[in-house]
């Protein structure tokens, strides 16, 4: 799109990958019985990406993803196209899941992944990593880990990859978590 305005590049990803993997490993003083579970979609190359500069810094955990959208309390507003498959790593019962997500909006996917996870098991915790927090919840969902705070307008469009964060001012609302 043309009206796109790029808000963090490549570089600026990877510094904040790096530190939430830092907080994500503080938080918890140390990794045992942590996993990583990324949101389809967007949250799971954030998910990889994380885990990668985990074991970077200190060991391997497990990382899989879920696909909520089977969850969502708004089925009937807007078409659901679930084709995504969930992998869920083993030993979910007690452990911590840190759920990540690329783009933290209304917090009714994340609402949705938490009814998907417990499908699986009881965690001990959930804890909330994303890359950007847009605001304009609708639930009482906040973050434990955040990339960047970014406050946007509703009729903006947020997009994030590994190649950076763009907005755009035309479309619908977007990064729905």
């Amino acid at each position: 799109m043309k009206n796109d305005k790029q808000v963090l590049g490549p570089d600026d990803v990877r510094r904040a990958t790096t530190r939430m993997a830092h907080e994500i490993i503080e938080r918890n003083r140390g990794l045992d019985g942590v996993m990583l579970v990324g949101l389809q979609r967007g949250g799971v190359w954030l998910a990889e990406q994380l885990g990668a500069e985990i074991a970077r810094i200190e060991h391997p955990v497990p990382v899989g993803s879920v696909d909520a959208s089977l969850h969502r309390d708004d089925i009937g507003l807007r078409p659901v196209s679930p084709g995504s498959v969930s992998e869920i790593p083993d030993g979910i019962d007690g452990s911590v899941v840190v759920l990540v997500d690329d783009v933290l909006f209304t917090g009714r996917t994340v609402r949705a992944a938490l009814d998907a996870i417990g499908e699986y098991g009881r965690p001990r915790a959930v804890q909330l990593a994303v890359m950007v927090d847009r605001g304009h919840r609708e639930l009482p969902i906040r973050p434990d880990f955040v990339g960047k705070n970014l406050p946007t307008s509703l009729d903006e469009d947020v997009r994030v990859t590994i190649d950076g964060v763009a907005i755009s001012g035309t479309g619908m609302s977007g990064g729905s978590s």
